[in-house]
Formats: structure tokens, C-alpha cells, sequence
């Protein structure tokens, strides 16, 4: 997947625990977790702009593109 979630390490710059994070953000830590982990599919605007002003720092501070260069022989 080409966008990359770093959010521990802001988290770690921060010095904030994810059961901390969890609970001002009303979220469970399972849900967190699976942000932290690159498993979620979406994240809404409303999280992302609570996790910024929380940590503050900026969405580019969290999220990051890396292309993708496989090609279409390799996914075959």
C-alpha cells in the first residue's frame, strides 16, 4: 500500500502512550492499533485533525506516499 501511516513515530516524539491516545481520542486501543499498524483501509478528517491537535504536528507528519513500483509481470 503506498501510504504509509507513521503514526508511533510521532507518537514517540511525543513521548504519548497508545492507551493515552486512545482515550482522547474516544477510540479503542484495538482501533488504534490497527491505524499504527497499516491495516486501515480509511481514516475520517474529524480523526486525523483530533490525532494532529493532540500530537501537534501536521497530517504530513503522519501520513506518508511511497509509490508503488511493482510492475504488471510482478503482480502476475
Amino acid at each position: 500500500m503506498p501510504i504509509i501511516v507513521n503514526l508511533d513515530v510521532m507518537m514517540a516524539k511525543r513521548k504519548i502512550s497508545s492507551s493515552e491516545l486512545a482515550d482522547k481520542l474516544g477510540i479503542t486501543k484495538a482501533n488504534l492499533s490497527i491505524l499504527k499498524t497499516n491495516k486501515a483501509k480509511a481514516i475520517r478528517f474529524s480523526t486525523l485533525e483530533t490525532i494532529c491537535e493532540i500530537l501537534d504536528c501536521q497530517p504530513g507528519d503522519i501520513l506518508e506516499y511511497v509509490a508503488d513500483h511493482k510492475t504488471s509481470t510482478e503482480e502476475a
